[in-house]
């Protein structure tokens, strides 16, 4: 084999190597782009949950303020009744020493 010849085939065998890499290269590259779209849309799912959970969360505050607020009328109505069931009885004293 002349130099010449060798020199092609070492030549030709690390073209072999360049495009057998670029192969694997270009597999893996193709990989991560999947990879990547694939946790895109599981960031998109999980953020619609979170919006999901916060818009819940807002809610369940929302149901808590009204919840408090009507034991808080239903306390005022009770402590209500109690008033005028006292001024009913004075009321009633008030006219019994009348008589």
């Amino acid at each position: 084999m002349t130099p010449n010849e060798k020199t092609i085939a070492t030549f030709e065998t690390r073209m072999r190597q360049m495009i057998l890499r670029f192969q694997e290269l270009k597999k893996e590259n193709n990989d991560l782009y999947a990879q990547i779209e694939e946790d895109e849309k599981q960031m998109e799912t999980l953020r619609q949950q979170l919006d999901q959970k916060q818009k819940d969360y807002e809610t369940l505050k929302m149901a808590r303020m009204i919840s408090i607020t009507d034991g808080d009328l239903q306390s005022a109505k009770d402590r209500l009744a109690k008033l005028i069931r006292e001024v009913n009885k004075c009321i009633g004293i008030l006219s019994d020493e009348n008589e």
